[in-house]
């Protein structure tokens, strides 16, 4: 999974500077990864992409939380800027996404 959130940095880097446009992260996932590389990708988070980034949610859909959800739970109760949220099935993956990503104040 590192290399996904190693390419997103590269992009955003690359094309969207901050001082132009308002980034925001989504990832979703069966949380399986290796477990040397979830804390990777906790780091990665943390370190390079959170301060890109507005905000960035994260949804895992498996019964079971998986290595990367604790890596990602930790972060998350650091960052303001960073969610999670559970579900068990495919088609509840858009729903929580809506919910995460509406506006402050607003009716999801």
């Amino acid at each position: 999974m590192s290399s996904a959130l190693v390419l997103m940095e590269e992009i955003a880097r690359a094309r969207y500077p901050t001082s132009e446009w308002n980034i925001y992260g989504a990832q979703a996932s069966d949380g399986d990864n290796w477990h040397h590389d979830s804390g990777r990708c906790r780091e990665l988070l943390a370190d390079k992409i959170l301060p890109l980034c507005r905000y960035f949610a994260y949804v895992q859909v498996a019964e079971e939380e998986q290595n990367l959800w604790d890596e990602y739970a930790a972060l998350a109760a650091e960052s303001k800027a960073f969610a999670i949220r559970k579900v068990t099935e495919a088609n509840q993956i858009y729903p929580v996404f809506r919910d995460l990503f509406k506006k402050e104040g607003a009716a999801a």
